[in-house]
């Protein structure tokens, strides 16, 4: 899946395996502060062109949140047999606003809840970090087998 520089358990990826493995998911976490809070929240997204992470969402504490204190994290995370991954991001929040807002209808983000979303939000990056690593999971391998 992806061409590693490193040798070991542990696989730095490169921004753009970074990006890619985004691009091919829907579901992550948002963690953003509110009232001298951190929270976190899971939402479905899209990448956009510009490398951005777009959502959907209503009036809320999430909304409220962003808001209030752009600055935000983002985290996508993975396991597939015996490899995790996992994609961070740092960025901060906006709302589109009036033409900017159309940009939903090129991604392919579908709500899993049929609830009334109609706020915008895009993610302007600035950082981006992806690690990949191979799992040995010793505890499975001690499973007594039935």
């Amino acid at each position: 899946m992806y061409d590693f520089d490193d040798e070991g358990p542990m696989h730095v990826l490169h921004p753009e395996q970074s990006w890619d493995f985004l691009r091919a998911r829907e579901f992550g976490r948002l963690a953003f502060h509110l009232v001298g809070e951190v929270h976190i929240t899971p939402i479905n997204y899209a990448v956009d062109s510009d490398n951005r992470i777009i959502f959907i969402t209503s009036e809320g504490s999430k909304l409220f949140g962003v808001t209030a204190n752009r600055d935000v994290a983002f985290e996508v995370d993975e396991i597939v047999d015996e490899r995790a991954t996992s994609v961070i991001l740092r960025g901060r929040a906006k709302i589109l606003e009036g033409q900017d807002r159309y940009i939903i209808e090129q991604l392919p983000i579908r709500p899993w809840v049929a609830s009334p979303k109609s706020v915008v939000v895009a993610i302007d990056v600035d950082e981006i970090s992806g690690r990949s690593f191979d799992l040995s999971r010793p505890w499975l391998h001690d499973i007594p087998r039935q």
